[in-house]
């Protein structure tokens, strides 16, 4: 039951990738090569007539709203001040996801007690056992498993209309910060000598592996806490996707390298507000709670 339900989950996302692929394609000039701006002349009508509907619904508002504020508070702020309008959008979810992922971090050590007790029972009576104190334990703590993978997926066309947003706003693919062009990519921008795009690379690099980093360090922390309080000697438990976290680190700053410099500045200003909501989550519904 629990193959069918995770088959049925990886179909579901394999299909809305594809559905989202279909309409995720930035329009090319076939004489520049280069990808069409959107302006302050672009209108809704003809990203309609002329694009396709991921483009018209969610890359040309964002475009437009980095394009409005920008003679107001200059580039790089107005892609931030975007970014965190987007979290905020999405907060519902993220929020959520945020908690799932948090809480289980906090149940690990009794998860890996359960995975011990059937260790090397395949009988289907051993499993179906397991998989009940499994059910058991994600409810006492109010987790749902799929809650976070779920939420997380649907952070994704959020994700790539940004990217395509900072790739056509005119005011981005025309604008700089401390001199660096923003649409140029800092392996591009380094290799040419400009060596504060490494800065700005490092800078969102430190935040993004914090961000990763932080909940299993918090968790960490907790347990630590709970053993002393309880006159018991710390245990280290092995964490759920360890070196599914390390890839995604590592798979996210090698293509970083290669994306414009103001995607850069989003990641960053993401990373930041990620580490702000796990701190809270651990404030509000983890410490609280426990």
């Amino acid at each position: 039951m629990r193959n069918c339900k995770k088959q049925l989950l990886l179909l579901l996302v394999f299909v809305a990738l594809l559905f989202l692929a279909s309409g995720c394609t930035s329009p090319v000039d076939p004489e520049t090569k280069e990808v069409i701006q959107i302006t302050s002349d672009t209108t809704f009508k003809y990203m309609m007539a002329n694009e396709n509907w991921f483009n018209a619904f969610f890359v040309f508002p964002l475009a437009k709203l980095v394009n409005f504020l920008t003679p107001y508070v200059g580039v790089a702020l107005s892609v931030s001040i975007v970014t965190l309008l987007v979290h905020l959008i999405t907060l519902v979810f993220t929020i959520k996801s945020t908690v799932m992922t948090q809480k289980m971090q906090v149940i690990q050590p009794e998860m890996n007690r359960i995975t011990k007790k059937y260790e090397g029972k395949t009988d289907e009576r051993s499993q179906m056992a397991q998989a009940q104190e499994m059910q058991r334990l994600y409810k006492e703590n109010g987790i749902n498993p799929f809650g976070a993978i779920i939420s997380s997926f649907i952070q994704l066309p959020i994700i790539m209309a940004v990217y395509m947003s900072v790739q056509r706003a005119e005011s981005v693919v025309n604008g700089t910060m401390w001199g660096l062009s923003l649409k140029e990519t800092p392996l591009h921008g380094v290799m040419s000598g400009q060596w504060l795009y490494l800065v700005l690379f490092v800078f969102m690099a430190i935040c993004q592996i914090g961000s990763m980093m932080l909940p299993q360090f918090l968790a960490t922390q907790k347990a630590k806490k709970e053993a002393a309080a309880h006159h018991k000697k710390y245990e280290k438990t092995k964490q759920p996707g360890g070196n599914m976290m390390i890839y995604m680190m590592v798979f996210i700053l090698v293509i970083s390298v290669n994306w414009p410099a103001a995607m850069t500045i989003y990641w960053a200003v993401s990373s930041l507000v990620m580490i702000f909501k796990t701190l809270f989550v651990q404030l509000i519904y983890i410490d609280k709670k426990s």
